[in-house]
Formats: C-alpha cells, sequence, structure tokens
C-alpha cells in the first residue's frame, strides 16, 4: 500500500496515528495492518471510506458491525443491479440505432448535420 494512502487513512481518522521511531518512521502494529487490510478489502467491493469508516466506528465502539455491513451490502448489490438495468437499456437503444442506422446512405446526410445517425434520424 501506497504510503500517501496510509496517511490520507490516518488524516480520515480511518486508523490512528501511529507511534514514531526516534527516527521519525511511523511504527504500526498489527492491529493496523488488519484495519488496512479491512480497508482494502472494502474498496475491492466497492465500499467507500465513509461507510468503512461508519463500520470501524461501530466496531471501536464495542459493537459488531454485521448488520450495519449487511445493510451496505444489499445497498451495494442495488446499485449494481440498478446499473446493469440502465447498461442493458442503452445497449438496446444502441443496438437499435445501428439497426437503423445500416441502410443509411451517407449522401443523403446533409452538410449541416454533424451525424444524422447520433441524432436519431436515419
Amino acid at each position: 500500500m501506497a504510503p500517501s494512502a496510509i496517511r490520507f487513512y490516518e488524516e480520515e481518522g480511518l486508523i490512528p496515528h501511529p507511534e514514531r521511531t526516534e527516527s521519525g518512521y511511523r511504527n504500526y502494529g498489527q492491529d493496523v495492518v488488519d484495519r488496512l487490510a479491512f480497508i482494502r478489502a472494502g474498496q475491492a467491493i466497492g465500499l467507500s471510506l465513509k461507510e468503512m469508516g461508519e463500520v470501524l466506528e461501530i466496531r471501536d465502539g464495542g459493537d459488531s458491525p454485521c448488520t450495519h455491513v449487511t445493510d451496505l451490502l444489499a445497498a451495494r448489490i442495488q446499485e449494481i443491479d440498478d446499473r446493469i438495468s440502465e447498461l442493458q437499456s442503452m445497449r438496446r437503444d444502441l443496438n437499435d440505432l445501428q439497426q437503423r442506422a445500416v441502410g443509411f446512405d451517407p449522401a443523403n446526410c446533409p452538410p449541416e448535420s454533424v451525424c444524422r445517425i447520433l441524432r436519431g434520424d436515419v
């Protein structure tokens, strides 16, 4: 993990500020390494740093964040399902436009029109 990312997580309160060695280097314990692994895992499935911060806050408060995590996962799944639906609709629209454009004769395209195909004039 990039040092700049770790410093950013410190600034955002996702990991505690570490102890420093005599020479000024940050010295992280296993607990911070575990938190960093959690952050990376959350990012890999599309959770935001804010959402992961909420989970860490619940854990740091002494409670189990499992219910909150389950809710976050359900919301993320719904976002993905919505996006898939949008993309499928866009694909249908593109296929329709492409099919109409197949028989289009470019000689019939007036010069004042940039592209009749994209305007849907085909």
